[in-house]
């Protein structure tokens, strides 16, 4: 099979099960996996020389420059951008290989739906899919910018969809998932005070109400058994957790809970 021009680039820490399959997904008709590696504890760095990687080490900085960092180094005609827990679909992989073969010269960009697993199924309905994320990019007219949980490519120029997924092996257990709502009401926290700092109860209680009725109803969540309804509770559960932490913040310092009095405090 004829060797496409496409460059993969990912980032990686303590990734060495999930990049094994990263890589392997793209091995053989890409034309090079550009790994980005930092601070690892594991075998990260040797997955990705035996897989035939480009491997580089940076120590860690923030999510936009590692990936930034990784897009430079690129040098084929387009790059796929990939996270060390994702992986090529056979779909994906056929649409990618139509797609290069001519690509319309007034294309910067390419977003692909993404899957994710869960419970030991993949999540096709409900909040999570299809999640659009703009992963191919034309090298030289895309970016990546945005904040420490939303980083996206920003492509000079005009944008198409793919159909094809791109599978997603972000969370190997509940506790994994449940963990990060944690992290992310820090940076929601944080980013209201700083933009609209005002946590009024209906908010959390109408969008947390919402969020669940959107991903279980509106959008068929309930068609994915358990792992939909477990989405959609856990969507509605993230958004009061949110506008709580908010609330927590905007407390005087004196009536904060001990464990919370430096929490977005600069």
């Amino acid at each position: 099979m004829p060797v496409l021009p496409l460059s993969v680039a990912v980032i990686a820490s303590n990734e060495e099960a999930n990049l094994r399959r990263c890589l392997q997904s793209v091995a053989g008709w890409t034309a090079e996996a550009v790994v980005v590696v930092n601070d690892c504890r594991d075998d990260t760095a040797g997955v990705a020389h035996r897989l035939g990687a480009v491997v580089y080490e940076h120590a860690w900085t923030d999510y936009t420059t590692q990936k930034n960092l990784a897009l430079d180094r690129c040098t084929s005609p387009w790059v796929l951008a990939m996270d060390a827990d994702e992986e090529i679909s056979s779909a994906l992989r056929a649409e990618l290989e139509k797609f290069l073969t001519t690509p319309p010269a007034d294309v910067a960009g390419a977003e692909i739906p993404r899957c994710t697993k869960l419970l030991g199924r993949w999540v096709r309905h409900g909040e999570w899919y299809p999640d659009r994320v703009l992963r191919l990019v034309r090298r030289g007219s895309g970016r990546w910018g945005g904040d420490p949980y939303h980083t996206t490519i920003k492509p000079a120029g005009r944008v198409v969809r793919l159909h094809g997924d791109l599978l997603h092996h972000g969370y190997p257990n509940t506790r994994s998932f449940v963990a990060r709502i944690n992290r992310q009401a820090d940076y929601f926290a944080r980013h209201q005070q700083a933009t609209s700092p005002i946590a009024a109860a209906w908010k959390a209680a109408l969008r947390g109400g919402w969020r669940f009725f959107r991903s279980y109803v509106v959008r068929l969540g309930f068609l994915d058994g358990f792992a939909g309804l477990f989405v959609a509770v856990t969507a509605g559960y993230a958004c009061f957790v949110r506008y709580g932490r908010l609330y927590e913040n905007l407390l005087p310092l004196s009536e904060r809970p001990a464990d919370a009095k430096h929490v977005g405090d600069t």
